[in-house]
């Protein structure tokens, strides 16, 4: 018996180590950074063909009710056979269910948005177990493995939102509505708006409002906060999807919701680019929101799974679509989509996702 254990530990090694050769060998030769066939090479040799599972987070924001409504849309321009999306519903563990079910069901490939950066390594372990690739949407986990990372750069955003409320507000408080902290976007939101607030506007004092990407949460904090803080000179929404709706009927119980150029305004800036965000702009009643893509997240979550099953890999440099693929400290892989500030000088440019759907 030890012997055929030595044996297998000999044989087993070979096997690993051979494999760690040939993914060597394909990184080598993959794109830098490309999204085209040609740079691409093939670790598997698959065609690319069977079912793909789509995961969703939750479905009470507009802006993921929009990423639902591309994914099929989406699916079919990049020759995906999806199936129908399923919803989290905002819980963590069964969106590890969810995963295992769709596992059990012989999904080739999976596209998840993950709610909980940490706790989707259990999914993701499950998909690697069974051999099928993992495309992650808007969160990027911080372990497990994932064929490529869709996102956005969430610093980017906590910095937009506060050099656009730094200029403009000379001093006093500010209020930031954080997602949730179990996820990395709520983090990298978070601690990039505290950062840039305090390197650059000192004078500003930041008051933060945990609220999980819960609107019931934060409109009940919001309301409290702004009993004890009736001074409060600017807002930063981490989820416009989930908090603009809560945060300006709160403003407006207390008869503190003033247009844009009106004397007691609060500045407003907000996340996501959909089109309520887009109107609330348009009347006035908040400043600026970035833009995140939900329509780049459904057409590249779906080129990247593509690819996956097909065996390509690729490696960090600059995109054939104004991106830039990146390498994060956990080794992961991460399209990092360009998300631009929108206020009413370009809020109705026709390119804006938020302006092609109703």
């Amino acid at each position: 018996m030890p012997g055929r254990t030595v044996r297998k530990k000999r044989n087993r090694s070979r096997i690993v180590g051979a494999v760690a050769l040939a993914a060597g060998a394909s990184l080598a030769l993959a794109a830098c950074g490309s999204t085209k066939d040609t740079g691409a090479a093939s670790a598997g040799g698959g065609d690319g063909s069977g079912k793909v599972g789509v995961i969703l987070p939750l479905l009470t924001s507009p802006f993921w009710q929009s990423y639902n409504d591309y994914v099929p849309k989406m699916a079919k321009s990049e020759g995906v056979d999806a199936l129908k999306t399923v919803n989290s519903n905002s819980d963590p563990s069964q969106q590890i269910t969810d995963i295992n079910n769709q596992l059990n069901q012989g999904v080739k490939g999976l596209v998840v948005a993950p709610l909980d950066s940490a706790a989707i390594e259990a999914g993701l372990d499950q998909a690697e177990r069974k051999g099928v690739p993992v495309v992650a949407v808007d969160v990027a986990p911080d372990k497990g493995k994932v064929a490529m990372v869709v996102r956005a750069n969430n610093v980017a955003y906590g910095e937009k939102a506060c050099q656009y409320l730094g200029k403009r507000i000379p001093s006093g408080k500010v209020v930031q509505i954080m997602g949730d902290l179990a996820s990395v976007n709520g983090r990298d939101r978070s601690e990039a708006f505290r950062a840039c607030v305090k390197k650059n506007f000192p004078k500003l004092r930041v008051l933060e409002i945990p609220a999980k990407w819960e609107s019931d949460t934060a409109a009940s904090k919001l309301d409290t906060l702004l009993n004890a803080n009736p001074d409060i000179k600017g807002i930063y929404l981490q989820a416009g999807g989930v908090y603009l709706a809560p945060t300006l009927q709160t403003l407006k119980s207390k008869g503190m919701l003033k247009k844009a150029g009106q004397p007691g305004h609060i500045a407003i800036v907000s996340n996501d680019g959909i089109p309520q965000e887009y109107d609330a702009i348009r009347r006035g009643e908040i400043d600026a929101t970035v833009s995140q893509p939900a329509d780049a997240y459904a057409k590249y979550g779906m080129y990247y799974i593509k690819a996956a099953m097909e065996g390509k890999t690729f490696k960090p440099g600059p995109t054939d679509h104004d991106s830039t693929i990146v390498k994060l400290p956990s080794g992961i892989l991460e399209d990092q989509l360009p998300a631009p500030l929108v206020t009413k000088d370009n809020v109705d440019d026709p390119k804006l996702w938020g302006n092609t759907v109703k």
